[in-house]
């Protein structure tokens, strides 16, 4: 029998996800009044993300034995 283990979402990923819910329920919401309105916003608010996504700093590299710095 194989076990199947259970993946619990950090606290991180689920105000990532809660996010992108109502941000999508919001752009629904627009798009029942005006669909060009609720396009240009979401393109907007794609390239937000995108590049807060890319300025989040990466992991930390341990410095290896040896190195200069």
């Amino acid at each position: 029998m194989v076990k199947i283990a259970r993946l619990r979402p950090t606290r991180q990923q689920s105000l990532l996800g809660a996010e992108a819910a109502f941000v999508v329920l919001f752009l629904a919401g627009v798009a029942m009044l005006y669909v060009p309105a609720a396009l240009m916003l979401g393109g907007v608010l794609g390239v937000v993300a995108t590049e807060r996504e890319m300025a989040r700093p990466g992991p930390v590299q341990p410095r290896r034995k040896g190195a200069q710095g």
